[in-house]
């Protein structure tokens, strides 16, 4: 049995992003392959050890302060080490400079493999500053990986270290998510009816929200937006701003009200518009769903999801124009909605199964330790 630490600066129950997401299907996937994870995140709860997500074990170190979206704790280099030394092989999640300085200073010289999320986009200042130490630190691991071939050949570090670098799409396991209630569907057709345009994500910059909500401004379409985040209050403001009665704000909610959200939408949107957006979880959250897609051309894993007039539309990036007018193509085609969708599954299905991303890893595990 191998045995893998993951890293990185926050996991579940905590927060429910995107990466967390991926980890979670990791750790659940390659316990078939022969292989047991342990997680270590950063929690403001405070440390604690040997808790229980799905069938891995995870631990926590207390998070001390945040700085430019990055957790910092003067106890995780002590646990770190400590779970490190257990460990066959050590799988990071990239970027979180933290991590960098974690890895050398505890120097525990087991193979390691990075799971590269995502360029850093917004901060192009300390981007400069980290620029040396990220290079060293992505040169000492024995393996990158992208999650898509359209990330890996348009990112300007990754391409640096192409050498190293594997390709292995994210994947989802539909059995790990909730089996929806006729009830649960019955409630949420009352307050959202089943012809909406959903969006499912945290709130942040990158997201094209504002375009979004310009969008539903101009086709009066109905839109629902599942989710927090630091732009929530600006978004509102702007939606009451706007008079769009037609859009609501669901907040955050758990995964039997995604699940029967993601069952009943008519189309999903997913207006990202800057590379920040290397994937898109919850774009294949609805693939999975079998909903026709909206997205933006970014040079990222999201067109790697949606193929554009296959799956769904994919339009340039902040351009409320034209993400009116796919919304409008889809809306006014109930057939051409329904033929994408059934194409977004397919591809799900021969592309994105969780099973294929664990045994990947897997294999990636088994040559370290060899």
């Amino acid at each position: 049995m191998i045995k893998v630490l993951h890293f990185f600066k926050t996991y579940y129950p905590e927060t429910m992003g995107g990466i967390e997401q991926v980890i979670f299907q990791i750790a659940q996937g390659v316990a078939q392959h022969g292989c047991s994870s342990e997680v270590l995140y950063l929690s403001e709860r405070g440390a604690a050890r040997n808790e229980r997500v799905g069938n891995h074990v995870t631990h926590r170190s207390k998070l001390d302060l945040h700085v430019a979206s990055t957790g910092f704790s003067l106890s995780a280099f002590r646990d770190f080490s400590q779970l490190a030394k257990e460990a066959d092989v050590v799988h990071y999640h990239f970027p979180w400079p933290y991590m960098d300085l974690v890895h050398f200073t505890t120097r525990h010289g087991k193979p390691s493999v990075v799971s590269y999320h995502s360029d850093i986009v917004k901060q192009k200042t300390l981007l400069k500053l980290y620029q040396p130490l990220m290079n060293r630190f992505l040169s000492s691991v024995d393996c990158i990986v992208a999650s898509s071939p359209n990330y890996a050949q348009s990112s300007p570090v990754l391409t640096r270290f192409k050498d190293k670098v594997e390709i292995i799409p994210y994947g989802l396991d539909r059995a790990t998510y909730p089996v929806v209630s006729e009830e649960k569907l019955a409630y949420w057709r009352s307050k959202v009816g089943n012809q909406f345009f959903l969006f499912v994500g945290a709130l942040r910059y990158y997201k094209g929200l504002d375009y979004l909500l310009d969008a539903a401004k101009i086709t009066g379409l109905p839109v629902v937006i599942l989710g927090r985040g630091h732009q929530e209050a600006e978004l509102k403001e702007k939606a009451s701003r706007l008079g769009l009665s037609n859009v609501q704000f669901l907040g955050g909610l758990g995964d039997d009200d995604k699940a029967a959200l993601l069952t009943l939408c008519y189309a999903f949107v997913f207006p990202s518009h800057l590379r920040s957006e290397s994937f898109g979880i919850s774009l294949l959250e609805a693939a999975m769903y079998g909903k026709p897609l909206i997205s933006c051309e970014i040079g990222s894993g999201t067109t790697y999801i949606n193929i554009a007039n296959d799956t769904g539309l994919v339009i340039p990036p902040q351009d409320a124009g034209a993400l009116a007018n796919a919304m409008r193509a889809l809306a006014e085609d109930s057939a051409l909605a329904r033929r994408m969708g059934e194409r977004a599954l397919l591809r799900y299905q021969d592309v994105f199964s969780a099973d294929s991303m664990a045994a990947a890893y897997a294999a990636i595990y088994r040559k370290l330790v060899s």
